[in-house]
């Protein structure tokens, strides 16, 4: 967020965000920032206090990290390695949380009587 804001974003090419809604790098600074970063946020501090919600938070959380890359992908039609790196970490967190809530099956492989 520091880096698009008050950095002048980070050196990123202006042109990347050319015929988007976006005239600078500091509104999607702004919303990476709080949005991204915030919902990050909440689900850890919700981790550390053991709150019940901890895990959907983790999930949303997630959910929220793999949109925004993807609708940044849309926008700037740029990839670097790094999406993909922050996709995957997203949907590992979305996994686990999803699993942490209970969405495994115990046993796996059983098949239900008819």
């Amino acid at each position: 967020m520091a880096g698009l804001t008050v950095g002048g974003g980070m050196g990123l090419p202006p042109e990347w965000i050319e015929g988007s809604v976006f005239s600078s790098y500091v509104v999607p600074g702004v919303i990476l920032g709080v949005v991204v970063g915030g919902s990050q946020a909440l689900a850890l501090v919700a981790q550390f206090r053991r709150l019940r919600l901890a895990w959907g938070l983790h999930a949303a959380a997630g959910l929220v990290l793999m949109v925004w890359i993807f609708v940044e992908i849309a926008i700037m039609l740029e990839w670097a390695p790094l999406h993909g790196i922050f996709f995957a970490a997203g949907f590992a967190q979305t996994v686990v949380a999803v699993l942490a809530l209970g969405a495994w099956p115990s046993p796996f492989f059983v098949r239900e009587r008819a």
